[in-house]
């Protein structure tokens, strides 16, 4: 694998820090605002705002460029974005902030995506796709609770210029390690980047994504009452916990990249039907202590399986506008993420119990594999009418070789 993937694992790991990190710096955020913690959690739902907004957006607008340079124009954004945060003198400011640092990161996802996987052999797509993932699962395990830890210790705007720094780091890496290309996507503008997303498999791939990973955010985002009110550990063991999470997903992650490889639609089938299972045995395995650990990391190995052979699969059905479709991508991830815990709220504010967001999240998984199935139906209809073109197309040169003569 080249070692410019580890320029877009850096940058990976920065983004994927910065994203989550403001979980655990709600209370401090809030008492030094002199703002409520349902106020601060807007500032949560800003950065979401600002992937879902930016990441097709930046994706288009910047397809004629250097895909190199808008990786490194992309991480100079995140990093204005991360530093105006610290600084932010007020609640105002720091929602705006935080809705700026959100805007490159789905299009960097999108576009490191799309250059990743033009740096391999075909044959090991997925993998270089995961390796670009691992800075985002090693931020759950390494960056997160090192930038809460700094953010408790010396306050929490310390965090956001530390994750500055990382942007910067990521800056250096991509300009050194990146290869200068000259090659740019095909200059359709911005109506015809757009008009790739009119197909339908591109939007039933994008659904499975919202589905998949919205079954994830439907457990997960309730996972600290399951673990102290159902499984019975202490406050204080649950960071430890979410650690252990972010080492099955990074587990996952490698995983799926290497599986999908050899059969991109098989490991997308396989770790729905695992993630289904695990959600739907929540109620069982939280009852014990380990049992409960256990269910964490299978969680983690199971959502993040899925994760390459989703990008993969849009980037393939979008082959006129990989980067934009990439990065909807990325998009479809956040939607997934506010729409998951809404939907995980719904089972437990209707009284189904605390471990009901997962059967929720269950449902979400079955509903991911019905529209995947649905997605490799259509593929089967089309196949057929692709072959027929190409052996039309094949034949045009003889016949106009045989007017000629």
């Amino acid at each position: 694998m080249p070692l410019a993937l580890l320029a877009l694992a850096v940058g990976a790991f920065g983004i994927g820090t910065t994203e989550f990190v403001m979980m655990g710096l709600l209370p401090d955020v809030a008492n030094d605002l002199h703002i409520s913690i349902p106020s601060a959690g807007h500032l949560v739902s800003a950065y979401a705002l600002g992937v879902v907004i930016g990441a097709p957006l930046l994706a288009a607008v910047t397809a004629r460029m250097s895909r190199r340079t808008v990786l490194m124009g992309l991480m100079g954004l995140f990093v204005a974005g991360n530093a105006l945060s610290a600084l932010a003198p007020g609640n105002g400011w720091l929602l705006a902030a935080r809705f700026l640092s959100g805007l490159p990161h789905g299009a960097f996802f999108g576009v490191g995506a799309v250059v990743a996987t033009n740096m391999v052999a075909p044959e090991r797509k997925a993998r270089s796709v995961s390796l670009m993932f691992l800075g985002l699962t090693v931020a759950n395990v390494v960056g997160v609770p090192v930038a809460t830890l700094m953010g408790q210790q010396l306050g929490w705007r310390a965090t956001f210029l530390g994750v500055s720094a990382i942007g910067l780091a990521a800056i250096a890496a991509l300009a050194f390690l990146i290869p200068h290309d000259h090659e740019h996507a095909t200059a359709k503008g911005l109506r015809g980047e757009l008009a790739a997303l009119r197909s339908v498999p591109v939007w039933l791939s994008l659904g499975t994504t919202v589905a998949g990973f919205g079954a994830l955010f439907a457990a997960y985002s309730y996972i600290t009452p399951m673990l102290t009110d159902a499984a019975g550990y202490a406050d204080a063991s649950v960071t430890l916990l979410l650690a252990l999470f972010g080492v099955g997903a990074t587990a996952g992650n490698l995983l799926g990249g290497r599986l999908a490889d050899h059969s991109l639609r098989g490991t997308l089938f396989g770790g729905l039907g695992a993630l289904v299972a695990v959600l739907a045995l929540f109620p069982l395995l939280m009852r014990t202590e380990v049992t409960a650990a256990v269910a964490v990391i299978l969680l983690g190995v199971a959502a993040f399986a899925t994760g390459s052979p989703l990008q993969l699969m849009v980037m393939d059905k979008a082959a006129s506008a990989p980067s934009l479709a990439s990065s909807a991508n990325q998009a479809a991830f956040n939607l997934a993420n506010a729409g998951g815990a809404w939907i995980g709220g719904l089972a437990l504010a209707a009284g189904f119990g605390v471990t009901s967001p997962a059967l929720a999240g269950a449902a979400l998984a079955v509903l991911g594999l019905g529209v995947a199935s649905l997605a490799y139906a259509v593929d089967r209809r089309s196949a057929p009418v692709v072959r027929r073109e190409r052996i039309v197309a094949s034949h045009v040169p003889q016949e106009a070789e045989t007017v000629r003569h």
